[in-house]
C-alpha cells in the first residue's frame, strides 16, 4: 500500500513559517526582562510582567481565531496574522515608555496567537488522515528547533549588540514569514452542512472552543504547567546546586532527544494508537523530573534533560494529534486553538504559582511535587481519554 504524501510544498512552507514566528517569540522572551530593566529601570516584577503579558495576548488571539478560520479560511487568517505580526514587531521601536512597551507586548502576543493558530490549522487540514501523528510530529519539531535556537540568538545579541539590533532582526524574520505565507494554498475540505453553518453563526461557546479537544487539552495543560517550572527556574536551580555549565547544555540535549525520537513516536502513534505512546511518555517525563530534582552531578542533570525531551516533547505532539483526530474538518481551527489555549494557560499560570511555592519548598521540593503531579496526570489521562482507546 502506497503512503499518502506528507512532505508537500504547503507542509514545508507552513512549517517554516511556524519556525520563524516561534523563533521570534522565544528570542524576545529571553531578552524582554533585560530590556525593561536596562531601558526603563523596571523592577524585576514589572520586567516579568513585560515578558509574560505576551502569553495573555496569545490567549486572546487564539480564542477568536478558530471561529474566524471557519468563516474566512485558514490561509487568509494566516496572511492577516503574519502582517499584524510585522506591525507589532516594528512597534517596539515606538515603545518610548514602560506602559507602551507592555501594550506592545500584549498586541504582539495577539498577533502571534492568530498566526500560529492559523498555521497549525492549515497543517491539520493538509496532513493525510493515515499519517496524522507522524505529520504533527514533524511539524512540531520546528518549535523544538526554535526552542534551541531562539534563546541562543537572543542571549548572543544581548551580549554582542544593542536592543535596536534585536528588534531589527525580529522585524526581518517577521517580514520573511509574511512573504512566504502567500505561497501557501488554501486547504480544501468538505463543506459543513447547513445546520452546522447555522450553529457556527449563532453565539454559542462551541463556536469558540471544540469540546472534543477539551479532555486531552486538560491533560496537556497540567503537563505544560509542570514543565513551565523547568523553563522558569532551571537557571536559578542550576546556580544553587553549582551546575551552571551543565545547565547551559540542558535544552540542547533536550532538543536533540526530541529530534531523534519524534519521527518514531509519530509513526508509532499512527500504527499502534495513542496509548502506546502517551503512557510511556508520561512515565519517562516523571522519571526525568525525578532525576532533575535529585541532580548533584552534571551528567545527572543532562540525563534528566534527555528523558524530559523524550517524555514531555513527544507527549505534546501526540496530544495535539489526539485533539484533532476526532474533529470534523470544518472545526479543525477550533480544535487547534482550543488545544493551544489550554497549553498557554499552563505556561502563563505555572511560573506565578511556582514563584509562590519556591520559598516554602525549595527547587528540589518543587520538582518532586511535579513528579507526583505527572503521575496523577497519568491516571487522569486514563479516565479522560486512555480508556476509550484500545491497544491495536
Amino acid at each position: 500500500m502506497t503512503k499518502e504524501r506528507l512532505w508537500t510544498k504547503d507542509f514545508i512552507t507552513v512549517s517554516v513559517i511556524n519556525f520563524l514566528i516561534y523563533l521570534i517569540y522565544l528570542l524576545l522572551m529571553v531578552t524582554m526582562t533585560s530590556y525593561a530593566i536596562d531601558k526603563f529601570h523596571a523592577s524585576t516584577g514589572i520586567a516579568g510582567l513585560v515578558a509574560s503579558i505576551f502569553v495573555i495576548g496569545v490567549l486572546i488571539g487564539r480564542l477568536g481565531t478558530g471561529r474566524i478560520i471557519g468563516d474566512t479560511g485558514s490561509k487568509r487568517v494566516l496572511i492577516v496574522g503574519a502582517f499584524f505580526f510585522i506591525i507589532t514587531s516594528a512597534l517596539y521601536f515606538a515603545a518610548i515608555n514602560l506602559p507602551l512597551l507592555i501594550i506592545m507586548r500584549l498586541l504582539h502576543g495577539i498577533a502571534y496567537g492568530v498566526a500560529s493558530t492559523a498555521a497549525g490549522t492549515i497543517i491539520a487540514q493538509i496532513i493525510p488522515q493515515s499519517r496524522r501523528g507522524e505529520g504533527i510530529g514533524y511539524y512540531s519539531m520546528t518549535t523544538i528547533v526554535a526552542m534551541a535556537v531562539g534563546p541562543f540568538i537572543g542571549i548572543f545579541l544581548i551580549q554582542h549588540a544593542d536592543f535596536k539590533m534585536i528588534f531589527i532582526v525580529t522585524s526581518i524574520l517577521a517580514v520573511i514569514s509574511l512573504a512566504i505565507s502567500f505561497a501557501v494554498s488554501e486547504p480544501t475540505y468538505k463543506s459543513p452542512r447547513q445546520d452546522q453553518v447555522k450553529a457556527v453563526k449563532s453565539f454559542q461557546i462551541s463556536n469558540f472552543l471544540e469540546f472534543k479537544a477539551i479532555p486531552i487539552s486538560i491533560v496537556g495543560l497540567i503537563i505544560v504547567f509542570s514543565y513551565s517550572g523547568i523553563l522558569t527556574f532551571i537557571s536559578l536551580y542550576a546556580n544553587q546546586i553549582q551546575l551552571e555549565e551543565a545547565a547551559s547544555f540542558f535544552f540542547l540535549v533536550y532538543a536533540i532527544a526530541i529530534l531523534v525520537s519524534r519521527p518514531f513516536s509519530g509513526r508509532l502513534f499512527d500504527v499502534k494508537g495513542a496509548n502506546v505512546v502517551i503512557y510511556p511518555c508520561l512515565f519517562i517525563f516523571a522519571i526525568g523530573m525525578l532525576l532533575l530534582s535529585q541532580a548533584t552531578h552534571g551528567i545527572t542533570l543532562l540525563l534528566a534533560g534527555i528523558l524530559i525531551g523524550l517524555g514531555y516533547g513527544n507527549f505534546l505532539s501526540c496530544a495535539q494529534a489526539i485533539s484533532i483526530k476526532a474533529t470534523p474538518p470544518y472545526r479543525l481551527g477550533l480544535a487547534t486553538s482550543t488545544f493551544f489555549i489550554f497549553l498557554d494557560l499552563g505556561v502563563g499560570v505555572g511560573p506565578y504559582i511556582f514563584g509562590l511555592l519556591v520559598p516554602f519548598s525549595g527547587y528540589r521540593g518543587l520538582y518532586l511535587m511535579m513528579v507526583l503531579m505527572i503521575i496523577a496526570t497519568i491516571i487522569l489521562y486514563y479516565f479522560l481519554h486512555g480508556r476509550k482507546v484500545s491497544f491495536e
